[in-house]
């Protein structure tokens, strides 16, 4: 399969890493030190789940790809529109593009910019970030990946874009449901990214205190009630599992959230918190413990834009 990965970091590195090591045609896109590094020494991927090393195709102009079969959409959320206009030249009429993005309205903005019936909804977990030029570094989470078409059928093109996925040995599983799977990823890395961040704390921290813990909890509650007032029939036990789901994660994992503050990078708050906030008032449902995250976070996001722009 060809196949274009389109934000070359963490998710984007991993994964296609992994296709590009089980023999198929990859191609990344990247940019900066990154992109000089991949094409001079490769991709090296440290993983929990063994350390590797490929030598991919790399650029920084998605017209020199061309048409694909796949696109694996992995930009930061923030990045969503301009990303989707600059890949269109790997767009082809079979093309699928899986967005695999934090948040629960990116695909809607690619469909906007590429064509609904290109743009396949996918949900992720891991935490893997750069951490340096080149160079992946995947420290926790299961390492795997949901897909599935708007409507939940079982289409041919899944079916192949799974078979590929786990000939690549990566654990990918079939959504029928992939609206509630997006929101309860949603309502976990809310709490996750936010209070991580917020907190300067790794998730053993965090539920080891009896308030922070309960803080973790009510952010996820005012996603889960402004999910179901949006209609999304999220499980009744959703915040349950996710916080069992929590509990079992390494107690030292933070989040990537909590890595670009520390590194002074631009955040995706406004995807997370931000949209909660926004969606909230929409359907009338309280959200001041996103709120707080949102209005925290923040200013730090914009400080980085601002680094950026100067």
């Amino acid at each position: 399969m060809k196949i274009a990965v389109m934000g070359s970091g963490g998710i984007g590195g991993y994964f296609g890493g992994l296709l590009a090591k089980a023999g198929e045609d990859v191609t990344f896109i990247a940019r900066g030190a990154h992109l000089e590094a991949i094409q001079k020494n490769g991709l090296q991927v440290k993983s929990v789940a063994g350390d590797f090393h490929v030598r991919p195709k790399a650029t920084r102009d998605p017209a020199a790809v061309g048409p694909v079969d796949l696109v694996l959409f992995c930009v930061k959320a923030y990045d969503t529109e301009a990303a989707g206009a600059q890949v269109r030249p790997t767009i082809g009429p079979q093309t699928v593009v899986l967005c695999l993005l934090n948040g629960v309205d990116n695909e809607e903005k690619l469909a906007a910019i590429l064509g609904e019936e290109h743009v396949m909804a996918g949900v992720v977990h891991i935490l893997s970030t750069i951490s340096a030029p080149g160079v992946i570094s995947q420290t926790a989470g299961p390492r795997t990946i949901k897909l599935g078409e708007k409507d939940g059928r079982a289409t041919p093109r899944v079916e192949r874009i799974l078979g590929v996925l786990k000939g690549a040995g990566i654990q990918a599983e079939l959504s029928t449901q992939i609206q509630v799977d997006l929101w309860e990823k949603f309502l976990f890395i809310c709490a996750q990214g936010g209070v991580t961040a917020l907190g300067r704390l790794s998730i053993g921290e965090i539920l080891a205190c009896a308030e922070t813990a309960a803080f973790y909890r009510d952010v996820m509650e005012e996603v889960a009630a402004v999910a179901r007032a949006k209609g999304v029939p999220l499980p009744g036990d959703a915040v349950d599992r996710a916080l069992a789901f929590a509990r079992g994660l390494q107690p030292g994992m933070r989040s990537s959230l909590a890595h670009d503050l520390g590194q002074g990078n631009r955040l995706e708050v406004e995807t997370l918190a931000g949209s909660v906030v926004r969606y909230g008032r929409e359907v009338g449902v309280p959200t001041p413990f996103n709120f707080a995250i949102s209005a925290c976070l923040k200013p730090h996001h914009e400080k980085a834009m601002a680094a950026r722009s100067g």
